[in-house]
């Protein structure tokens, strides 16, 4: 007979699965763009002083690119039942995730937004999310180099939070056009803030309901220390 499955596991199967899913499918959007050609897809949006910049195509190349590999290590970090007795793996990919962001990621998406489509509303949306991005990223890394390990967890969640916004992005752009027959550039305007906006409210309702501590003690790196066990680092 098998175990029971609690409604909080199915769930983070469910969102796992979901966020698999969409690193895939935007694997396969970003490898048509690695022939470097200026005149695909997304790119044709943009007009040909955007696309003849050297700064707009490093900023895309490597923005799409480092955020396949963001999004991979960032979900890992959320099951963290697989690294029980390998925490140095954890670490690893903590530090792949974070120096991407920092380095790369954010950075880029700040390049990208100064040429986002939309005006100004866009633009300020885009480099909002990318300095929330890289603020929140930044504090759970100093968080952990202080061993504060649940404060590290919980900015780790917001940081994520904002890493899926692309996702986020997508699904409420079809919810916004296809349900209530938003005009495509009033869809565009609101994703822009929602995206990213909306799932920081909804990271902070799961800080806030203890799920760091739930991440936390589910990881078990633990150590003896005096009369506490502390956490290894994350």
């Amino acid at each position: 007979m098998l175990p029971p499955v609690s409604v909080a596991r199915v769930m983070q199967l469910l969102a796992g699965a979901g966020v698999v899913a969409f690193t895939v499918l935007m694997a396969t959007k970003v490898w048509p763009y690695l022939s470097l050609e200026p005149g695909i897809h997304f790119l044709t949006t943009k007009s040909d002083a955007t696309n003849e910049s050297i700064l707009f195509r490093v900023g895309f190349y490597v923005h799409i690119t480092s955020s396949l590999w963001v999004l991979a290590a960032g979900l890992m970090q959320f099951f963290p039942q697989w690294f029980r007795g390998r925490a140095a793996w954890h670490r690893r990919l903590g530090k792949l995730y974070v120096a991407s962001i920092l380095a790369l990621a954010a950075p880029s998406g700040l390049v990208l937004a100064g040429f986002a489509n939309g005006g100004l509303v866009a633009k300020v949306g885009f480099t909002l999310q990318c300095v929330v991005w890289w603020l929140s990223t930044w504090q759970a890394y100093r968080l952990a180099r202080q061993r504060r390990w649940e404060a590290h967890t919980e900015w780790m969640i917001r940081s994520f939070a904002v890493t899926l916004a692309a996702m986020s992005l997508r699904l409420e752009s079809y919810g916004l056009f296809y349900l209530f027959g938003t005009k495509p550039i009033e869809t565009y305007l609101t994703v822009t803030w929602l995206s990213w906006t909306g799932n920081l409210v909804l990271a902070e309702v799961l800080v806030q309901a203890g799920l760091a501590r739930r991440l936390l003690r589910k990881a078990r790196f633990t150590t003896p220390v005096g009369p506490r066990a502390e956490a290894v680092a994350v």
